[in-house]
């Protein structure tokens, strides 16, 4: 099987791949790019190939990129001191009063 066969992969993970590749080029990625970052999410999240022969097969893996998302943020936001977090919501809060609230959406 040469490299970069995808026979052994199921429909479904070429969906998954297709859908990650088309998120990627949504925001500005190159085509052959986004479609390479996709294929390495899937063998990510599952290991390889489902179909039979593949590495994957019958192996689960809880699909770790899926659910890397709200662990990663906040972290900054909770190392600043309490005050220091009340000052910037102030005067966020004043730049909205001032600017009118929907002028950026």
């Amino acid at each position: 099987m040469p490299r970069g066969d995808k026979s052994k992969y199921t429909d479904k993970q070429e969906r998954k791949a297709d859908h990650i590749a088309e998120g990627y080029e949504k925001r500005g990625v190159p085509e052959k790019e986004a479609e390479r970052r996709a294929w390495a999410t899937v063998n990510k999240d599952d290991g390889g190939g489902k179909k039979e022969g593949g590495s994957g097969r019958g192996q689960h893996t809880g699909n770790p990129a899926a659910h890397k998302g709200g662990k990663l943020g906040g972290a900054a936001a909770a190392d600043r001191p309490a005050a220091e977090r009340s000052a910037s919501a102030k005067k966020a809060a004043a730049t909205r009063k001032r600017d009118g609230e929907h002028t950026h959406r």
